[in-house]
């Protein structure tokens, strides 16, 4: 896997394609949850590759939302993205929009936690705390079965990307709150520097 793009120039990249607020943060949480992933998952050596794929991820959604991952390589080439961090990306959408498979463990993560981040995030906003730092599993297991809560984050993808890892819907559940919780300060300190709050 090679890094042919800086963080600071993955960010940029994002922002030329992304205005609105919320898909900024959603980029900016799933590059938090991927990098926490890969180290937890004994890949800290690939930390930084997996977290700009997450920042990267839906860079072509906002302005393409009907050509998801299909204008993605042309967006991601022109800013000197690898063919590699191309595929991961593009293999987020497998089965909706893509028919790349999730092949790598950190294509499989980024599958499964996609749909889950924002999942989460609604979540968390009904806590009186609006954070996942005091988010417990059982609590996320309702909204979960809650079709009518937050009914844009697919469950169906959810659990085919635990399953893809092998892993419990509880594990992944588990894993990705405290994925979230690890970068909920960055992120909004970040998307404050931003000025968009």
């Amino acid at each position: 896997m090679e890094l042919t793009i800086s963080r600071g120039d993955a960010l940029k990249l994002l922002m030329k394609y992304n205005k609105e607020p919320f898909h900024i943060l959603h980029a900016l949480t799933v590059e938090g949850v991927m990098r926490w992933y890969a180290e937890k998952l004994g890949c800290g050596d690939e930390a930084e590759y997996w977290a700009i794929s997450g920042l990267l991820h839906d860079i072509d959604f906002e302005l393409y939302p009907e050509e998801h991952c299909k204008k993605a390589p042309g967006l991601l080439r022109e800013g000197g993205v690898s063919e590699d961090m191309i595929k991961t990306v593009c293999s987020h959408g497998y089965g909706i929009c893509s028919d790349i498979p999730p092949g790598h463990i950190m294509e499989k993560v980024l599958f499964a936690t996609d749909e889950l981040t924002g999942l989460i995030f609604a979540a968390a906003k009904m806590r009186p705390s609006k954070s996942t730092q005091d988010m417990e599993l059982s609590s996320l297991k309702k909204k979960f079965k809650d079709k009518k809560f937050a009914a844009g984050c697919s469950r169906d993808i959810i659990r085919q990307g635990a399953e893809m890892l092998g892993w419990d819907l509880d594990e992944l559940l588990e894993k990705t709150i405290l994925a979230m919780r690890s970068c909920e300060k960055s992120v909004s300190g970040e998307m404050a520097a931003l000025g968009l709050e």
